[in-house]
């Protein structure tokens, strides 16, 4: 009998998943905005029973400079248990990076010493471009077969924008994964749901209306992405467009159930042009079809003109900009980052047609400026950005920088970046640690995290 065992971080259903062995290091992503010293992935220890709890361990600078480390991932997770496409002795051992700036990856170790990640294989952008005929990358996720990368634009940084995969052992880039695309041209997020063979994908827009900062004719004329997308996952053929209304601008993240019962999943909508709310719906599944529901919805707050920056200053509000969300491993809780106000919400999703308010804690904002309780200084810049809940849900950390060029459209100051730690009440509510408090070296601000052995935003499950 083989004795070979699957990786112990992975695990057939979520339910299962949430009673893992709690996470003691945390991958944060951090760029510098003016792109003159290399970015880098930063370990910070979340083990309160040690010394160097909430501080950078380690860190494994990148061989470039502007590569602009935004999204990443792991090489593999709780998917390779999936019975279609089965590899359980494949290992959660390689974090996949991409340069959203570069198009550039790097596949980064962190067996020999979690703590000391290692380089171990750089994909350049020319050979992405000759394999998959794409550029600025986004978001990977492991998946079933091999990972996924998705990019913004093509290898000319023009539409469309769309998904190719690399091989999970080799790490080579095998091609693009669409068939057939049917009308998407735009591209930003993506995820699936396992049990239901559907791919969804969002919308941003193309690199030349956000790599010099959100371009206001491009808003204002509801011409970045305002919709959904979804996919025949296997036969890798579009099947179906929920457009949004021209209201609504930049349709952003997307979490499915993790429950691969469960077909339905939330997606964040940035801005509404009517009156600067943000907005939360949920897609679900409507007999033959898929659907949408506006469920949540956060409305923007008035304000002095002269605390906005200019971009706002006309508008005499704050809008939430809700940039990024998170969902439980339960399935129950919502997280939204609200990076104009600086609020990070908790809402109960037990029933996902009628969300309710659970908790809410504020940090940063453009004109609240609210602090913490461990910070040295007083007034906080930036606001809640990625959001990432840790596998039992009981905590959840996230930071405050957006994006390079557009940071400064609303923090004109700049931002001097943070992370920081929430714990979660046994039947919600949401407080902050007050021991935990990251304030980022000087040259880099830090974007997503990523937390050792999983969390709620890496893994998919084929059983419940």
């Amino acid at each position: 009998m083989a004795t070979w065992q699957p990786d112990p971080s992975f695990y057939p259903s979520p339910r299962m998943a949430a009673k893992a062995p709690k996470e003691t290091l945390a991958y944060v992503a951090a760029f510098d905005p003016e792109r003159k010293k290399p970015d880098a992935i930063a370990v910070v220890d979340v083990d309160p029973a040690s010394a160097s709890y909430s501080r950078i361990v380690g860190q494994v600078e990148m061989p470039n400079t502007g590569d602009e480390l935004h999204h990443f991932g792991w090489n593999a997770c709780s998917s390779c248990l999936c019975p279609n496409a089965p590899h359980p002795h494949v290992e959660r051992r390689y974090l996949i990076v991409p340069g959203l700036r570069s198009s550039r990856i790097y596949v980064i170790d962190t067996k020999a010493d979690p703590r000391k990640p290692e380089i171990v294989k750089v994909i350049e952008p020319g050979e992405i471009a000759e394999k998959a005929n794409y550029s600025r990358l986004h978001t990977t996720h492991c998946g079933p077969e091999g990972i996924y990368v998705n990019a913004l634009g093509d290898a000319e940084g023009k539409a469309p924008g769309g998904i190719f995969l690399l091989d999970h052992e080799s790490f080579n880039v095998l091609g693009r994964w669409e068939m057939d695309r049917g009308p998407q041209e735009l591209a930003y997020d993506f995820w699936w749901h396992l049990g239901h063979d559907t791919m969804v994908t969002s919308e941003w827009g193309l690199p030349e209306t956000f790599e010099n900062g959100l371009v206001p004719e491009v808003l204002l004329g509801s011409k970045y992405g305002r919709r959904l997308h979804f996919w025949d996952l296997h036969k890798r053929k579009h099947q179906q467009e929920i457009d949004f209304g021209e209201e609504h601008q930049l349709v952003f993240e997307l979490r499915p159930a993790h429950d691969p019962t469960k077909a339905h999943g939330f997606v964040g909508c940035v801005i509404s042009l009517k009156d600067l709310s943000s907005s939360i719906w949920t897609w679900y599944r409507d007999g033959d079809e898929w659907a949408v529901k506006k469920v949540i919805e956060i409305p923007a707050e008035p304000a002095d003109e002269d605390d906005l920056p200019p971009v706002l200053k006309g508008f005499k509000a704050v809008p939430p900009l809700v940039t990024d969300i998170d969902l439980s491993m339960d399935d129950r809780f919502l997280y939204v980052s609200c990076w104009g106000t600086g609020d990070m919400l908790q809402y109960d999703v037990s029933d996902p047609f009628a969300p309710k308010l659970a908790g809410k804690v504020r940090i940063g904002g453009i004109v609240a400026r609210a602090t913490h309780p461990g910070a040295a200084n007083g007034a906080l810049n930036g606001g809640p950005q990625m959001v990432e809940i840790s596998r039992d849900g009981k905590r959840v950390y996230f930071t405050n920088s957006l994006y390079g060029a557009i940071d400064p459209q609303f923090y004109p100051e700049g931002i001097d970046g943070w992370m920081v730690k929430l714990d979660v009440g046994e039947n919600g509510g949401i407080d902050f640690d007050p021991k935990f408090f990251v304030d980022w070296p000087k040259g880099h601000r830090p974007h997503q995290i990523r937390l050792e052995g999983g969390d709620c935003s890496s893994d998919s499950y084929c059983y419940p």
